[in-house]
């Protein structure tokens, strides 16, 4: 598994008004921005904003960090050796596949493998 790029989740009230500070301690525009279920996503820097109601963020914002890789397979792999935990098992996300794994300790990441388009947008090696 390679790792393609590290993304820290902020949960934010509105997509449009969080932008210019991100902007700033980026020195960055978005190089993604999306919607999904009803949050509106942008990653900016090293960051993944999400933006919706709170009923909508509610079942995501146990996620601490969204981590690219190259493919999902190993990750699925690494999980079953480490004993950990898939909260949501390999699916169709607008960026490729993702999949939502418990660690030993709690950490709960998120994993993405990105389509080429998606890498190409956001400056990923292909």
């Amino acid at each position: 598994m390679t790792v393609l790029a590290t993304f820290a989740r902020s949960y934010v009230d509105d997509l449009d008004a969080a932008l210019p500070a991100f902007r700033a301690l980026t020195g960055e525009e978005p190089r993604l921005r999306f919607s999904h279920r009803g949050i509106e996503l942008a990653v900016i820097g090293g960051f993944l904003l999400l933006a919706g109601p709170p009923e909508v963020l509610a079942p995501v914002r146990a996620t601490h960090a969204t981590v690219v890789v190259d493919a999902l397979t190993p990750v699925l792999d690494r999980a079953a050796r480490e004993g950990a935990e898939i909260l949501a098992p390999p699916r169709a996300a607008p960026t490729g596949r993702n999949l939502v794994v418990r660690h030993p300790g709690g950490a709960v990441i998120e994993y993405v493998e990105f389509d080429a388009a998606t890498r190409a947008a956001a400056g990923l090696a292909p």
